[in-house]
């Protein structure tokens, strides 16, 4: 069984961890940890599941998680290449002292936003970018100002999402390995009908019990949760390649264009169409 807690490693001489995560070493299962994460994808690109958010995920990407969020990136292929630079810090790092300074309002203010994980957008994940790429590689009191500079800018900037404000849960590691078997299962054939039955037998679980069970903690009905790892194939699909949208609606395991039409508009806000049209400009 695979637990949910990481430990994180930092080296003696340093306060926090700073290191480039590749393939092997970037396929990590269902997780969380007590330090704060703040996450450049440098390479491939694939599926983000953070807290109850699922979204795509690809290179040059930036998202800082809060303490505790539980996530897992999932690359799109298996023999592909997965990078990330990733930055890990203990909220008290910073000492209460240092944090209650009228300078440091922006910073504490975004580590009170706890459960919470953030994409960024924009300039702000351009500049973040910069910054990551440089404490990579920094020693001594260089990377500390890195860092607060970094956390700084977050702070005191709109230009990001909030794609997950979902409270943590305290698994045991068997809920978790049964987490992972579930989610695994779900990407290997989202493609084709699965229905509650079917999901909950791989667990030994009823169909009731399963269903309490992922609501508790992925924060949303299983079939939900199916429904957005579909439309976002579809959407992929919809971008990167000029099939049909027929053909489409059934490789993303929909057997009804009524049914395929009417959930990509639920999480979409547009019809399968006008999305294609909105990406192809």
């Amino acid at each position: 069984m695979k637990t949910l807690i990481q430990k994180i490693y930092v080296e003696e001489h340093h306060s926090f961890a700073c290191r480039t995560y590749k393939t092997p070493n970037f396929e990590t299962a269902w997780h969380k940890h007590l330090e704060c994460e703040l996450i450049l994808i440098t390479a491939g690109n694939g599926t983000a599941l953070i807290g109850d958010y699922i979204g795509e995920y690809k290179e040059g990407d930036v998202f800082f998680l809060q303490s505790n969020v539980p996530h897992w990136f999932r690359k799109l292929q298996n023999n592909a290449i997965g990078s990330a630079i990733v930055l890990q810090f203990l909220s008290e790092f910073w000492g209460d002292d240092f944090l209650s300074l009228p300078e440091m309002k922006p910073i504490a203010r975004l580590l009170r936003q706890e459960n919470t994980g953030i994409q960024l957008q924009g300039t702000l994940s351009m500049e973040i970018t910069a910054i990551i790429r440089q404490l990579e590689y920094a020693e001594g009191l260089d990377r500390i100002q890195l860092l607060l500079n970094a956390m700084l800018r977050i702070g005191s900037s709109a230009e990001y999402k909030v794609i997950t404000m979902a409270s943590s849960t305290g698994n045991s590691s068997a809920e978790n390995s049964v987490i992972e078997t579930i989610i695994d299962y779900s990407f290997k054939h989202f493609q084709s009908p699965i229905s509650l039955k079917e999901i909950s037998g791989i667990t030994n679980m009823s169909i009731p019990a399963f269903c309490r069970f992922f609501k508790r903690n992925i924060k949303k009905s299983y079939l939900d949760f199916l429904k957005e790892i579909r439309i976002g194939h579809a959407c992929k699909l919809l971008r990167d390649t000029d099939r049909a949208i027929l053909d489409i609606c059934y490789n993303s395991g929909y057997n009804s264009w009524a049914n395929f039409s009417k959930q990509f508009k639920v999480v979409s806000k547009l019809n399968p169409s006008a999305y294609r049209k909105q990406y192809k400009k």
